[in-house]
């Protein structure tokens, strides 16, 4: 199952059991504009986020290690305690953990994948951020 088109990039994958689209949106933070595409599901207590897709762009995003910088900052994350591995993005260097994955397609424009691990495993991360790359396929 595809997820369409965000932002110049086409979302190639979407593993059985997550929710529906939940919404779309644009936000700004510290000079680095999102494009951001949510699936989400309905529980008991409200709703929960099952996959984020987020296109980043801003001049800030020099390098992969600029989007990781980025990252820890924007999800108030400890930079030297999150464990990510390198992976080959057919865009472009990135990075993956248990979670998201996220990678530079140019200086200044980047990609973040991120996923509920309760829902969606490693391996279907992986393919979801390897489905995902620019342009109409």
């Amino acid at each position: 199952m595809s997820g369409g088109e965000l932002d110049g990039f086409h979302i190639g994958f979407l593993p059985p059991g997550i929710g529906e689209v939940g919404s779309d949106f644009a936000s700004e933070w510290e000079d680095v504009s999102f494009a951001t595409r949510v699936w989400e599901r309905q529980v008991e207590d409200g709703y929960r986020v099952d996959l984020r897709v987020h296109v980043l762009r801003g001049e800030r995003l020099t390098d992969l290690g600029a989007v990781r910088a980025f990252l820890a900052d924007y999800h108030e994350r400890d930079g030297g305690a999150w464990e990510l591995a390198d992976f080959a993005h057919p865009d472009g260097p990135g990075l993956i953990g248990a979670a998201e994955a996220f990678w530079l397609v140019e200086p200044g424009v980047a990609v973040d994948v991120l996923v509920d691990p309760e829902v969606v495993d490693a391996g279907a991360l992986r393919s979801i951020a390897d489905g995902m790359v620019r342009g109409v396929r």
